[in-house]
């Protein structure tokens, strides 16, 4: 799934420069808050609205000249790999992995924003919201185009996407 030429062109950028932009992004928060250097982006177009089995995602909302929505989905084992990392402890709570993940988000939110306006105040986030549990889907009332980045983080998969209604 990948954005309109319409709306592109409303963002004065290529579907290549954009999904560049947002991969440079990804890989820019999670090596910083992370450490982790290598993520491998797989090329693969994947909805981010489908079944999610055993996993967390966190969601912030995009309001302003652009509304839309960032989302974050990640294994639930990989949630807590991350969290541990990130709070330098061996057995994080349910409460702190909804933290981290939902934190992860948020900055991340806050790098794709730059590419929807230069005005910084043209679009604003929502607090993080976390969905999690053993099977689940994530509808969302418009249809929004969305640009889903898929990565391997040598152990498991995680997905980023940006959801933007025209």
């Amino acid at each position: 799934m990948a954005f309109s030429g319409t709306l592109l062109a409303r963002l004065q950028t290529t579907e290549a420069a954009m999904e560049k932009s947002l991969i440079k992004d990804v890989r820019k928060v999670f090596a910083e808050l992370l450490g982790m250097d290598h993520l491998l982006h797989l090329p693969i177009s994947v909805d981010p609205a489908s079944n999610f089995s055993d996993c967390i995602s966190a969601l912030v909302g995009l309001a302003g000249d652009y509304n839309g929505l960032v989302s974050l989905h990640v294994p639930n084992a990989l949630a807590i790999r991350l969290t541990s990392q990130l709070l330098d402890t061996a057995d994080p709570s349910e409460e702190e992995v909804e933290d981290a993940l939902g934190e992860m988000a948020n900055i991340l939110a806050g790098a794709f924003k730059q590419h929807l306006s230069a005005n910084s105040l043209a679009v604003r986030l929502s607090t993080p919201s976390i969905v999690s549990g053993k099977q689940y889907v994530i509808h969302v009332a418009k249809k929004p185009e969305v640009m889903t980045l898929l990565f391997d983080s040598e152990e498991e998969w995680f997905m980023a996407a940006l959801a933007l209604e025209n």
